[in-house]
């Protein structure tokens, strides 16, 4: 593909925007108005939006919404399909490629640390999931224990056993996926290849709370204004979907675990509420962590009363740049 725009400049030294911030920080409205105001192209960045029929539980904009501002990568996997961060990176990849070509600043917009991580940073070169070998891996749980899985991957590959959980299943079967395609432990594979970063400039803008009991707040009316909204009933559908299993990687998502436990009969409405808001605000607190790191960033609080003015000239700098 040409990565020359009609003014002759490289697309790769075009500048892409990042909005970062935790959970029910107001990422998705305040993407949705500034792409009313700026030449923005919105692409998500959050590893449960990318399933189809999880609309409710992940905030997901609705259709109205996204006919007046599109959003690139909602949609795009069934729930009981695998995605990966490096699925992400070359769906990432294609979506900025696309904007450029229609002469629009991407702008991605979520709370996914890795997947940020992964397209700015690079991933080493790794294989390609395989349904079959995680078929045979997931089996052997179901007989074994992913504890005892886990202590197999000590003894192929104990540097990457060492830095997973015995419990992390998903992860846990990832390296033994690896070993099993490439004969090599998955630490070996990933110091040997170098990531490659990605060659636009990025220009990071974080959006966070200074008073941090006032986003737990935000956190709890959200999750109550989900189950207002129906999540109990859209995890209900997708419980009845052909392929549904409880371990799948999309039912991991904070509130979908929790309300397919109640729906289990493991815990009461109240204890369901009481975790689902607690798993979301743990959620947002390992967000909040994470995006400390981040050094090369524009910052703002996300309750300021001026945050859309603020976000808007910031972002008249970048656009300031353009060819």
């Amino acid at each position: 593909m040409d990565k020359k725009s009609e003014g002759g400049r490289d697309h790769r030294q075009r500048p892409v925007v990042f909005l970062m911030g935790p959970t029910a920080s107001g990422k998705t409205r305040l993407a949705i108005e500034m792409a009313q105001r700026l030449p923005l192209s919105i692409i998500s960045v959050d590893s449960a939006m990318v399933y189809r029929g999880m609309d409710i539980g992940t905030g997901k904009p609705d259709a109205e919404t996204q006919r007046r501002a599109p959003h690139a990568l909602i949609d795009i996997r069934d729930p009981e399909q695998a995605y990966s961060a490096d699925g992400f990176r070359q769906d990432a990849l294609d979506a900025i490629d696309k904007a450029q070509q229609e002469n629009k600043i991407p702008f991605l917009v979520g709370g996914t640390g890795l997947y940020f991580r992964a397209l700015r940073d690079g991933l080493s070169v790794l294989p390609s999931a395989d349904s079959g070998v995680r078929a045979q891996l997931t089996a052997r749980a179901a007989e074994h224990g992913w504890e005892a899985l886990h202590e197999h991957l000590a003894g192929v590959d104990p540097e990457s056993a060492a830095r997973i959980h015995s419990n992390d299943a998903q992860r846990i079967q990832r390296a033994l996926e690896i070993f099993q395609l490439t004969g090599q432990p998955m630490s070996r594979l990933i110091s040997d290849k170098k990531p490659v970063a990605l060659a636009n400039p990025v220009h990071a803008l974080i959006i966070e709370p200074t008073d941090r009991s006032r986003l737990h707040g935000d956190i709890a009316t959200r999750f109550h204004d989900m189950l207002q909204a129906g999540l109990i009933e859209e995890v209900t559908q997708l419980q009845r979907r052909r392929r549904f299993s409880p371990d799948l990687p999309s039912m991991r998502a904070v509130g979908y675990r929790q309300i397919g436990d109640y729906l289990d009969g493991c815990c009461s409405y109240e204890e369901m509420v009481e975790r689902g808001v607690a798993a979301t605000r743990q959620l947002a607190r390992r967000q909040l962590t994470w995006l400390r790191g981040e050094r090369h960033a524009a910052r703002f609080d996300c309750h300021a009363p001026g945050l859309m003015e603020d976000l808007v000239t910031t972002l008249d700098s970048v656009l300031s740049d353009r060819p």
